[in-house]
């Protein structure tokens, strides 16, 4: 018999929390709450992003899935299945660390993770280890690195195969590129994206890349135009992200805002910028550890100090960021 308890997730909701017991052999329904569990926390992660607590929920399943790994006796299939888990969650502990801002720790998840996806022998879970190392790279400011990560992911067989993979693939080098002050590549990229992305329209994507969605395309395309100096175009695709990103993501929803505050910013709209940016807080849930977010505003905060303004409503916005940024 296996033991079983509850757990309580950050919103509430009870999820099997499975304790392996030694000599006992993992199967299938093992999987099944494991899989569970590992949603609930990918659901959260969308909703808190990237709060120490949350980040160690994931950790603490990890260590759950790497003792039913370690007791052995799983079939070879269940094996590969737990290291594919095991990867996936390590690699939600890492975005959870890049959303926090802390691409050291994220590095440390992802190079787990790496091992894991390649003992599964799974190459879904290679490529999203790739893309989580792609962004810690660009956190770092290491853009040619993240380019060098993006060629790997866009060269993989599951890109090859996936016109959606491809486009992702496609669009975080773009993003590179932009970085590293090669604009035509990167405007050539933004185009291959979004072919790729036209050809994957109607497919049913698994649970991960489900995020790759309409609006997380012009959300990733206004990150390039912004680094390539378009700030009004940015700002164009940003609006028709938060038209169509579904209400359950709110963290994203909150961080697109942040980042359409700074594209008014630089465009001279201090005042929309501030309304904007007040937006953007507002919609970011207590308990949130996005500090992305929070380091968006605070450029925002920047270039509005910058324009040296003394509008009333500009000076107060300005004051009372100070108070959460």
């Amino acid at each position: 018999m296996r033991r079983r308890s509850f757990l309580a997730a950050a919103t509430g909701t009870a999820v099997f929390a499975t304790h392996p017991v030694r000599g006992a052999r993992p199967g299938r329904s093992d999987l099944d709450r494991l899989r569970l569990e590992y949603l609930a926390l990918l659901r959260d992660d969308q909703r808190l992003g990237g709060a120490t607590e949350h980040e160690n929920r994931v950790v603490e399943l990890a260590a759950r899935i790497q003792l039913f790994l370690a007791g052995g006796g799983a079939s070879d299939s269940v094996r590969r299945q737990l290291y594919r888990i095991a990867s996936d969650v390590r690699c939600l502990a890492g975005f959870a660390a890049i959303d926090a801002s802390a691409p050291r720790r994220a590095r440390e998840h992802l190079h787990q993770a790496l091992a894991l996806a390649g003992l599964a022998r799974d190459s879904t879970a290679l490529y999203r280890v790739w893309d989580h190392l792609t962004l810690a790279s660009s956190q770092r400011e290491n853009h040619a690195e993240a380019a060098a990560g993006a060629e790997v992911m866009k060269r993989s067989s599951v890109a090859r195969r996936d016109p959606l993979y491809a486009s992702l693939g496609h669009m975080r080098h773009a993003n590179s590129l932009a970085r590293i002050h090669r604009p035509a590549e990167s405007q050539r990229a933004i185009t291959l994206a979004e072919k790729a992305f036209e050809r994957a329209r109607g497919g049913q994507p698994s649970a991960w890349i489900a995020f790759y969605s309409q609006a997380e395309f012009n959300a990733l395309s206004s990150y390039a135009w912004t680094a390539l100096g378009e700030h009004e175009r940015a700002e164009s695709c940003l609006h028709r992200t938060l038209a169509t990103l579904p209400g359950d993501m709110v963290r994203d929803r909150a961080l697109y805002t942040a980042h359409l505050s700074l594209c008014q910013a630089r465009q001279g709209e201090v005042e929309l910028a501030c309304a904007t940016g007040k937006q953007a807080r507002d919609v970011l849930p207590p308990g949130s550890g996005s500090q992305r977010t929070a380091n968006t505003l605070a450029r925002t905060r920047q270039v509005v100090e910058a324009t040296g303004t003394n509008m009333p409503e500009v000076t107060s916005w300005i004051e009372e960021s100070r108070q959460w940024i």
